[in-house]
Order: structure tokens, then sequence, then C-alpha cells
């Protein structure tokens, strides 16, 4: 089985979650549409990843792959196709669905982040078990305002309270980035986050600080993913 993956900027891959679906035996189909690859028009059962960007759900203006990216999700909503979306994956699944997400809202997150799971992530299939609090790295100035109608609220952090939701039985979107080790942020620009009020050297210090825990509970946590997939692979064989 493999698992198609949006990837909507040049660096951002899917890095350890990538990694961690191909441990546990799936394929990844990385499609890079920022660069002029095309999108599918059809799922064809395959599981799909929405990875983050600095876009909007709807920025077709600035990013015209949007739309086809959104079809894509749309499709695996109709379908009960497994879905993960993250930063601006989970912020085009909650509008899908029938959610809100605004621009520049509420207070910015940058770095390790520590995120509490709700009483309903109990019996998550990917968040059960994982801790009342686990740490991930965050990079957003959007956020979701309103979750869909019937979606499951499954963590928040003090200042972001959507961070990780489910729609349906097999989709689900998160603020956060699982897939984002400490040594990414050294990579960020320091003087973007500067004008946050952020510095560059204590965000990466806090993440390695951070980084067992954060490995200890996403890569459980994408190994659930995987078998969500592995499962709904095999319901689908005649």
């Amino acid at each position: 089985m493999s698992v198609l993956v949006v990837q909507n900027t040049a660096r951002g891959g899917p890095g350890r979650v990538g990694a961690w679906l191909s441990a546990a035996g799936l394929g990844l189909r990385v499609l890079r549409p920022y660069a002029g690859e095309a999108l599918p028009t059809a799922l064809g059962g395959r599981p799909l990843v929405v990875l983050g960007g600095g876009f909007l759900p709807d920025d077709d203006a600035r990013a015209p792959w949007l739309a086809a990216t959104r079809r894509l999700v749309g499709q695996a909503l109709a379908d009960g196709t497994p879905m993960l979306g993250i930063c601006l994956g989970g912020q085009m699944l909650a509008q899908v669905a029938g959610g809100t997400v605004r621009g520049a809202y509420g207070e910015p997150e940058f770095g390790s982040t520590p995120i509490r799971l709700r009483p309903e992530a109990v019996d998550d299939p990917l968040f059960s078990g994982l801790g009342e609090t686990v740490p991930a790295i965050e990079r957003h100035v959007d956020a979701i305002t309103r979750l869909p109608a019937g979606a499951v609220w499954l963590a928040s952090s003090d200042s972001c309270p959507y961070q990780a939701f489910r729609v349906g039985e097999r989709a689900w979107g998160v603020q956060f980035h699982p897939e984002a080790e400490a040594g990414n942020i050294t990579a960020w620009d320091r003087t973007r986050l500067a004008a946050q009020g952020v510095d560059r050297d204590r965000l990466h210090a806090r993440a390695a600080a951070d980084e067992e825990a954060a490995v200890a509970a996403w890569s459980v946590f994408t190994g659930r993913f995987a078998s969500v997939c592995r499962s709904a692979g095999r319901a689908r064989r005649p």
C-alpha cells in the first residue's frame, strides 16, 4: 500500500513521519505541486497525508494547487479513506468538512509546545494513551476557529484550542508538526522570528530538550495511523 503525501513547500517534506510510515511497511508517493507536479484526480483508495505550508487552505491565488488538494480531502471524507492533515493540512480538513479557519488569528505559536490531550482522546485510535501532555513543534500564525459539526476535539494548547481533531472514523487533523525535529528549527529565519518576539536559539534548545518525549509519542501516533491505513486497505479488498 502506498500513501499519497501532498508537500506544499520545498522545505516542508514528510520528515520523520514519512520515515515512520515507511518503517511500518507503507510506501510513500510524495507529490510536489508547488514545483509543478500535477495532483491526481482521485485517491484510488490510497491514504492521504497533507503537509503544512504558509498558506490558508483556500489561498488559491498564491497556491493554485490547493483547489485540487481540497478535492482530494473531500474525497477522503466521502469515501472513508484514511487521512492525516498537518498544520495547513489540518486546517484544510477542518474547512472542507465545514469548519472555519482565520488568517493571522490569535497568538502565533513557534517551537516546542505542550499539547494537552482532552478526555475525548482516551479512546481515539491514534491519541489514546500518549499521555496527558505531549510536546510537539509548532509554527503557525493562522488558526482553526471552529471545528466541523460532529468532529471529535482531541487536543489543545494554551494559545490555540484546536490542536487536534478527528472527522468521522479515519480523518485526523493536527495543528502541530509531528514530522518536525528540533534540528529543523536551526533553519528557520532568525529575523522573522525576532519580529514575532521569539529567539531561535531558545526555541531550538527547548525543542532539543523535548525531543525524546516527542519521538516517543509521535512515532506511536504515526504507527497507529499506518495500522488504520492497512486495515482500511484490507477492508476494500474483494
